[in-house]
C-alpha cells in the first residue's frame, strides 16, 4: 500500500511588528475550489502603512482585508490583490485562471462566488492590477469626469497613473498627470499621458485628482483648479493629520473636496454596480497592452518578506510589483 505524504500548510505572508514580515503558516480557508496562486500585487500605500503600524485604531475594523487572518497592528495577514489558477472546484471554473481578493499566500480554497474568472487573453500579471482599476474609475464617477474636461492627476504612482490613463481616453480630455519624480515621465508617455514634473498652479482644471499622499500635493491639488472646480482625494495618510488649506481662494472660488476610495461607491452607481460587477469591469478595463508598462518589478514569493523593507520604502523605486509563485 502506497501512503501519500500529507500536503504541507499553506504559507502566507505575514506583518509581525513594525517594518518586520516572514512567511508563514496560513488557514487554508473554505470553499469548493481549491486554488494555487499565480500572482498577486503589492498595494504600496495601503501595505505600507500596515507594514509600518499606522492603520489607526478607529479603522482597524474597516480597514480588514477580505480573508485577512490576525487583527491589526500585529500579527496580520493581509492583501487584496490575488491571480490565482483553480485546480479544484466547480467544472466551468477548473483549471481557469481568476482574479480574487485574497492576501498574498501560495495555496488557498475559497467559494466559487469569490472568484472572478479573467477575460480570455488577459495576462494573469497585468490582471492582478484588477482593485486597484477600480479604485481608479470609482474615483472619475466621483470626480463627475466627462468629455472634453481638463483634468489633473498629481501623483504618479500607480493609482494616479490608472485615473490619468482612464480620463485620457473619455473624447476631448485634457489631461496632465503631475510627478515630482522625472521617472515617471517614461510611464506615462507609455500611456499617451501628458505629464510634467513643474508647478501646475493657476491652470484653471475642471478637476484635480490627488493621489501622491502628502500636503504639498494636496495644497497644489487645489491651487490648479478653477472656479467651482472639483478635488477628488484617493490619499489615504493612516495616522496623523495633514494640513488642508482651505484659506485662500477656497471660499472664493466655491471648491468641491470630495473622498473617494472603493469602500462606497459613487451614489450614483452604488445601486447597479454590486462589487461583483466592478471588478469584472476593472478586468475588461485591463485589456490595453500598454499597461504593462506599470509592472516593473516581480519578486518571488520566498523572498518577498526580506525584502518588503525595500519594496515599500517611501523612495522606493518603480511604480508597481508583483510577487510571483511560480
Amino acid at each position: 500500500m502506497i501512503v501519500k505524504a500529507p500536503e504541507s500548510a499553506p504559507r502566507a505572508l505575514w506583518h509581525l511588528g513594525p517594518g518586520r514580515a516572514a512567511i508563514r503558516p496560513a488557514a487554508e480557508g473554505e470553499g469548493a475550489a481549491r486554488l494555487r496562486a499565480r500572482c498577486s500585487l503589492i498595494s504600496r500605500g495601503t501595505e505600507r502603512l500596515v507594514f509600518e503600524g499606522r492603520v489607526p485604531e478607529s479603522e482597524h475594523e474597516r480597514m480588514r482585508a477580505p480573508h485577512q487572518e490576525g487583527d491589526f497592528p500585529f500579527p496580520v495577514k493581509y492583501g487584496y490583490a490575488m491571480v490565482a489558477t483553480v485546480e479544484e472546484g466547480p467544472e466551468d471554473l477548473a483549471g481557469r485562471d481568476v482574479f480574487a481578493l485574497f492576501p498574498h499566500q501560495d495555496r488557498f480554497r475559497l467559494p466559487q462566488e469569490a472568484l472572478i474568472p479573467l477575460p480570455p487573453g488577459l495576462p494573469p500579471r497585468r490582471a492582478a492590477l484588477a482593485a486597484n482599476m477600480e479604485t481608479a474609475f470609482n474615483a472619475l464617477w466621483d470626480a463627475g469626469a466627462g468629455p472634453g474636461d481638463r483634468i489633473a492627476v498629481l501623483g504618479g504612482g500607480l493609482i494616479g497613473l490608472l485615473v490619468a490613463h482612464l480620463a485620457s481616453l473619455m473624447p476631448g480630455a485634457d489631461v496632465l498627470l503631475k510627478d515630482t519624480s522625472e521617472s515617471r515621465a517614461a510611464v506615462a508617455a507609455e500611456l499617451n499621458v501628458n505629464f510634467t514634473s513643474g508647478k501646475i498652479a493657476g491652470h484653471d482644471f475642471d478637476i484635480a485628482v490627488h493621489t501622491s499622499a502628502s500636503a504639498a500635493g494636496l495644497a497644489e491639488a487645489m491651487d490648479c483648479l478653477g472656479v467651482e472646480g472639483r478635488l477628488v482625494e484617493l490619499s489615504w495618510y493612516g495616522e496623523g493629520t495633514v494640513a488642508a488649506p482651505l484659506g485662500g481662494a477656497f471660499h472664493a472660488k466655491r471648491l468641491s473636496l470630495v473622498s473617494s476610495q472603493v469602500g462606497m461607491v459613487s451614489p450614483g452607481r452604488r445601486p447597479r454596480w454590486p462589487h461583483r460587477r466592478r471588478l469584472a469591469k476593472a478586468l475588461d478595463l485591463l485589456a490595453h497592452p500598454a499597461l504593462d508598462a506599470l509592472i516593473d518589478t516581480e519578486v518571488p514569493f520566498d523572498e518577498v518578506a526580506a525584502r518588503l523593507p525595500a519594496l515599500l520604502a517611501r523612495d522606493a523605486p518603480g511604480v508597481a510589483t508583483i510577487i510571483r509563485y511560480e
